[in-house]
This record gives C-alpha cells, sequence and structure tokens, in this order.
C-alpha cells in the first residue's frame, strides 16, 4: 500500500497531523501502534485546551478519532517492525507483515514513562508501584500513597490522587517543586500532601504487596523508613525512538532534532511532532500544535517535489 503521508502514532500530535494532512488532500494512513491515543488515555482531567474548559484526556482522543474518521483517514491498528528511511519512498513494515511505503512520514510516536531502575522496583512492579495515578489509583482509595518526582507529571498524579487516597507524600529530588504554578500552588495549597524535597527512594520492600519504602536525603544521606500501600513513580519519559536509531539525528536523550520551522528530521521527507521531539513541554496543545506544523511542512516538501 502506497500513500503520500504516512503517520506513525495516535496521540494528539498524530491525529491532529493526519487531519491536517487530509484536509491538505493528501492521501493519508495513520499507524496507531500499541496505543491508540497515546499518553492522553491516562490523562484523568484536562482543564487547559482551549475551546475546551474541561475534559478527560480519553474523551478527547475519542473527539480526534471521529474527526478524522469524518475525514474518511485510512487507520491501521498495527505496530510499526522496522522503518527504512534512508531511500524514497519511504518503507515502514507493519506487525502484521504488510509493508507500507509513503513519499513523506511523520514520526508521532510519543514517549514511555521512566522507572526508577532499583533493584528492588521490579519485584513490586504492579504490587504496589505503578506509572500511572490514573490506570491504578482506583485500587488505593483511602490509602497512604506515595509519588516520586517533582514536575508536571508529578503534579498531575498528586491532584489526581488527592480525590482518592487518604495521604500523599510526594519524594522530590529537587529543593522545590517544578511544574506549572497553577500545579504547584494546588499541591502546595493540598492539606492532604506532604512533600520531602531533595529525597530519593533507594529502596521498595514488602512481602507480597509493597509495604515500606526507604528514603534517602542527597544532601546529608540521611535515610528514613515511609510505611505506604503504593508509589507512583512520575520523574520523566524516554522518547520512543529507538526504530530510528542510526537513520535520524538525535539528542543525548534520544529525542528527534527537528527544524523548527516544518518539524523535519535530518531526512528530508521524514518529519516529527509531539513528545517524540518536544522534551520540556509535554502538552496535549503544544503536541497540537507541532502536529499541524509536522503536516504543513510535509505538504510542502510534497508540493516542492512533485513539481
Amino acid at each position: 500500500m502506497h500513500f503520500d503521508v504516512a503517520i506513525i502514532g495516535a496521540g494528539p500530535a498524530g491525529y491532529t497531523a493526519a487531519i491536517y494532512a487530509s484536509r491538505a488532500n493528501l492521501n493519508t494512513v495513520l499507524i496507531t501502534g500499541n496505543l491508540d491515543g497515546g499518553q492522553l488515555l491516562y490523562t484523568h482531567k484536562i482543564e487547559n485546551f482551549p475551546g475546551v474548559p474541561s475534559i478527560s484526556g480519553p474523551d478527547l482522543i475519542q473527539i480526534f478519532q471521529q474527526q478524522a474518521q469524518n475525514l474518511k483517514i485510512s487507520i491501521i491498528f498495527e505496530k510499526i517492525c522496522s522503518v527504512n528511511l534512508k531511500k524514497t519512498p519511504f518503507l515502514l513494515q507493519l506487525s502484521d507483515k504488510t509493508d507500507i511505503t509513503a513519499d513523506s512520514v511523520i514520526i508521532a510516536c510519543g514517549a514511555t514513562p521512566k522507572w526508577l531502575n532499583i533493584p528492588s522496583e521490579e519485584k513490586f512492579k504492579g504490587r504496589g508501584i505503578s506509572v500511572c495515578a490514573t490506570c491504578d489509583g482506583y485500587f488505593y482509595r483511602q490509602k497512604d500513597v506515595v509519588i516520586a518526582g517533582g514536575g508536571n507529571t508529578a503534579l498531575y498524579e498528586a491532584i489526581f490522587l488527592s480525590s482518592i487516597a487518604k495521604h500523599l507524600t510526594i519524594v522530590n529530588l529537587d529543593s522545590q517543586l517544578g511544574g506549572e504554578f497553577s500545579l504547584r500552588k494546588q499541591v502546595l495549597n493540598n492539606p492532604k500532601i506532604d512533600i520531602i524535597n531533595e529525597s530519593i527512594i533507594t529502596h521498595f520492600d514488602g512481602d507480597k504487596r509493597l509495604e515500606n519504602i526507604k528514603i534517602k536525603n542527597v544532601k546529608t544521606a540521611k535515610e528514613k523508613t515511609i510505611k505506604t500501600d503504593a508509589v507512583f513513580i512520575a520523574i520523566g519519559q524516554t522518547p520512543n525512538t529507538t526504530l530510528f536509531k542510526g537513520q535520524l539525528e538525535m539528542d543525548k536523550d534520544g529525542y528527534l532534532i527537528t527544524d523548527c520551522q516544518t518539524r523535519q528530521t535530518s531526512v528530508k521527507g521524514v518529519f516529527a511532532a509531539g513528545d517524540v521531539q518536544e522534551k520540556t513541554f509535554r502538552q496535549a496543545i503544544i503536541a497540537c500544535g507541532t502536529g499541524a506544523i509536522a503536516a504543513l511542512g510535509a505538504e510542502k516538501y510534497l508540493i516542492k517535489k512533485n513539481k
């Protein structure tokens, strides 16, 4: 199957890129991968998306999906196993062995939450340790929980969990919370939330499930044990760019390097949008914006190419 534009990833960046590309009369395919909707599926409540005063992440994705379907965009619910971006048309091989070729590609496959990667962590994954409060918070109603992290992700998790848990403790590596001012204000003014700054979790302990954690102050090296029913890890993300190593330029953290005007990568005709190339301001509205830019960039590239 051949398309003008192939879009990899189905979060806000991918869906926006697909909508813009289709409206430019480009034959467009959206390949969802394993997670149709991206991390927005795990966002409990969104209140800063223009034109939508309050909505859940899944509901917002549903609106994107409906708009894409109305435009009759081809959507393939498969994972991409390999790509060849070294010659045109670009070649994408799907998990069902189908080959897709495209004159341009937009990469919008997002990022994956990071784990702490300490030895005792593995035992309690799914048994008290989670990276998704929206997914697992329900199981800890009126329980004591801990959040590891101090940026936007951690603050969103804390605000969401404060309506479920009995008490929250944020373990933050830095001297003060990061993230947006409005989020910090909500967290700091919440009587159910305590904050332990300049500290890290060094050990998880328990029998069949997590029961307590050890925390170490990074300045004094003093350690203490906290009893908890769950730990939600919210320390950032790793971009899903393994598939493109050796073919596209990336920074030291694995984020794709793009031109700020068109979001074109180091390969002409290949563009990137959303969290796969945005490491600072990871917001749905920004992902949508970069998705639109990437699609417009692809349109401009194809017009020039086909002259």
